[in-house]
């Protein structure tokens, strides 16, 4: 495994010198006008990575959020591990590298004007436009669980205030209580984070509830990293969660979310104590606003320099994209963003963008001592994005307790240099 560790952190290292062949670091005049929308892991990377390959470019980025809140490692704030200050980021980084940061929402895009008009009224023009817009849920996807029901049945599946909103729910519960979580089909924001949250989740219940159970209603048949979840529920928690798959009913059709009751596809009926609906998903509204996204709700991009397929000059990262087979994580995001400022820099210059590889490595944590990951490398093949064979792979069913408790410093490792490289975090 040690093998493994050290090719996976050779292979980073050349995505990011791939990445930046031939871009000079020297500031030019009117090196061109970038605005990206979005300030988490695609989007303030990218405004990062863009001010290092050329200072000259002039760099906008927006953002509502004075500061950000990271999905990744949301989960041990539910399980009371870590506080909610631990997960979020600041700016001033950014702004010290000559990023222009401006906290406000995106609105309309004009893509054949190349401009866009923030919700305080100001517009801005570009040259190339990035979009890094996250998601935005399918308030018409399960009958009765729409945004008012969110507030009683919180999805948590955007960190803030639906975060705070689910842990004071779980601190809230009686001991012997049932949590229920409800999964969405594929694709989704993080396919591990349902089931890394159910395992926190029972981590909290083993010391503070422990009498209480975890019922999670899966619109799927299979989950990332499944063998390796219910392997560790089992030695951690026991008999504490269940798992429902689709064909078993564990799809849920309809919310009742001021009684906390759900009805399953075959008729099932299930009550909580609490409930977490996570609903189906699509990219966020303002790239709708840009007419970048195709009937799926997803937006189609170019997948060497992630430009949209259906506006020229707009660029698109993070859990928006179809750019399977990466996976919707706060690293692919974070490896989208390093390759497009890249391309966007040489196109700037006249030049053609070097050619593109990406690394993701999922990690899940199933309690503060036991991890587990799945790793992949991907590069261009036939003019798409493919898997390299070989490079990446899931953690060994059969590790020992040393391994797992390395795979969880390995997950902390990761989160803490991930946020110190992005937003210049100081641990």
């Amino acid at each position: 495994m040690k093998t493994r560790r050290e090719t996976l952190s050779l292979i980073g290292a050349a995505s990011a010198a791939a990445a930046s062949l031939g871009l000079p670091r020297v500031a030019r005049a009117q090196a061109g006008r970038v605005v990206i929308v979005g300030g988490g892991f695609g989007g303030a990377t990218t405004s990062k990575y863009l001010k290092q390959h050329d200072p000259g470019i002039a760099v906008t980025l927006v953002e509502p959020a004075e500061r950000f809140y990271t999905c990744p490692f949301s989960n041990l704030y539910l399980a009371g591990l870590r506080d909610f200050g631990a997960i979020g980021n600041g700016f001033d980084e950014l702004r010290a590298l000559g990023v222009e940061v401006i906290h406000d929402m995106a609105g309309d895009v004009d893509g054949a004007a190349h401009r866009v008009r923030l919700a305080g009224g100001t517009e801005l023009a570009y040259d190339k436009l990035v979009l890094s817009p996250g998601i935005d849920m399918r308030w018409d996807a399960i009958e009765g669980y729409d945004e008012a029901a969110a507030k009683e049945a919180p999805h948590a599946w955007k960190a803030g205030a639906q975060t705070r909103l689910l842990r004071r729910r779980l601190e809230a519960m009686e001991d012997g209580g049932v949590f229920v979580l409800v999964a969405p089909s594929n694709p989704f924001r993080c396919p591990p984070g349902p089931y890394e949250r159910a395992s926190l989740v029972a981590n909290y219940f083993k010391r503070a509830k422990p009498r209480s159970k975890i019922l999670i209603l899966d619109a799927k048949n299979a989950f990332s990293k499944q063998g390796l979840f219910t392997a560790g529920w089992k030695e951690l928690y026991g008999d504490m969660i269940e798992w429902v798959g689709q064909s078993d009913d564990g799809r849920v059709i309809r919310v009742d979310a001021e009684r906390r009751e759900v009805e399953t596809e075959f008729g099932g009926r299930h009550r909580a104590d609490v409930l977490n609906v996570v609903p189906p998903q699509k990219a966020g509204l303002v790239a709708e606003r840009a007419g970048v996204t195709d009937e799926s709700g997803w937006v189609p991009i170019e997948p060497e320099t992630f430009q949209s397929r259906a506006v020229p000059d707009i660029h698109v990262v993070g859990d928006a994209t179809v750019a399977a087979p990466m996976p919707k994580s706060g690293f692919s995001a974070s490896a989208q963003g390093k390759v497009v400022a890249a391309a966007i820099a040489a196109m700037l210059d006249g030049r053609a963008p070097p050619p593109p590889v990406w690394t993701n490595t999922c990690y899940s944590l199933l309690s503060p001592d036991y991890g587990v990951s799945v790793a992949g490398h991907y590069r261009l093949a036939d003019g798409e994005i493919a898997e390299v064979p070989g490079a990446g792979g899931l953690s060994p069913a059969d590790a020992d307790s040393a391994f797992r408790r390395a795979e969880a410093r390995y997950a902390v490792g990761w989160y803490e240099a991930v946020t110190q490289d992005i937003w210049g975090r100081r641990w």
